[in-house]
């Protein structure tokens, strides 16, 4: 692949065309549409957000959300949300997210003065929508199973290249290419069942950030990473090993979730012993946006 050699990055800006605006998503042709439609055999239906209100406390320096419901007459309701971040809670990271330093966003496409000229806003996803074969890595299971006590949610934990595919080769899953690839930590239960009196968390786990993750992730040709995570990569960072968000969105076009609830998934995929399910998303129409509430369902 080309390398942007003062960044030492290799880039995908060329591989869909240029002035390509999905990424990976391009991977999710109608025929693979099609064809993970028929991992619908029970018809169970898994909700993958977290309440608009979770993590709470939230994190990142982001102020509570503030949901008021009023009258507007004698006989109907309406709401308002004031103080709402769109990736406050279970989200997509959009390729307006990310800049790959002076070399712009993915593409190389420079910001707009006005974001709602944005080209690579997630209103692009959301015109088509996110649909395709699902499959989950459940690492935190495969830990447990292992002996291990487990992620933690304050702790800089890092889950390598090799693990995912540990994982991957213990649940006999095979990822195809266009897979939507979902990877279970269990990270918002453990920080829903901190004390309300805890410190601030100050490191938290995540993907190492480093290129096995990003060549793995391009090698198996997933549409999409989403994770149980607050940022996918562990917080703090390593500058020596670098950022995975650079590596992914703006350098190949990955898109990247966030934050979703898949407690539910882990239990369901493990009653019916398979890992694979059709996903759908619907991204928040946008324009210009860096990112999207998540709005994703698993159908077993």
């Amino acid at each position: 692949m080309p390398r942007i050699e003062k960044l030492g990055l290799p880039h995908s800006w060329d591989h869909f065309g240029r002035g390509d605006t999905l990424g990976t998503l391009n991977l999710l042709t109608t025929e693979k549409v099609a064809a993970a439609a028929h991992a619908v055999t029970t018809g169970e239906v898994i909700a993958l957000s977290l309440a608009v209100n979770q993590p709470d406390p939230p994190l990142f320096g982001r102020e509570p959300v503030r949901h008021v419901q009023f009258d507007v007459d004698r006989n109907t309701k309406d709401d308002r949300l004031d103080n709402y971040f769109p990736q406050g809670s279970s989200q997509w990271d959009g390729f307006y997210h990310v800049r790959a330093r002076e070399f712009g966003f993915f593409g190389g496409v420079e910001a707009a003065v006005d974001p709602t000229d944005a080209d690579l806003g997630i209103q692009t996803w959301a015109r088509r929508g996110i649909v395709g074969r699902g499959v989950l890595l459940d690492v935190q299971a495969y830990l447990v199973a292992n002996g291990h006590p487990g992620i933690p949610c304050d702790e800089e934990f890092t889950i390598s290249a090799d693990l995912l595919r540990e994982v991957a080769e213990s649940q006999d899953l095979r990822v195809e290419q266009g897979d939507i690839l979902i990877i279970r930590t269990g990270w918002p239960a453990a920080y829903a069942d901190r004390p309300h009196d805890a410190d601030s968390v100050t490191a938290i786990p995540g993907l190492h950030a480093g290129e096995d993750t990003a060549r793995l992730l391009w090698d198996w040709h997933v549409a999409a990473v989403v994770t149980d995570l607050p940022a996918v990569e562990p917080v703090p960072g390593d500058p020596a090993i670098g950022s995975l968000h650079r590596r992914l969105l703006p350098m190949l076009g990955i898109p990247l979730a966030e934050l979703f609830d898949l407690e539910a998934l882990s239990a369901a995929c493990a009653r019916a012993g398979r890992f694979d399910f059709l996903f759908t998303a619907a991204p928040l129409p946008l324009q210009g946006a860096a990112g999207s509430p998540g709005n994703a369902l698993a159908i077993l």
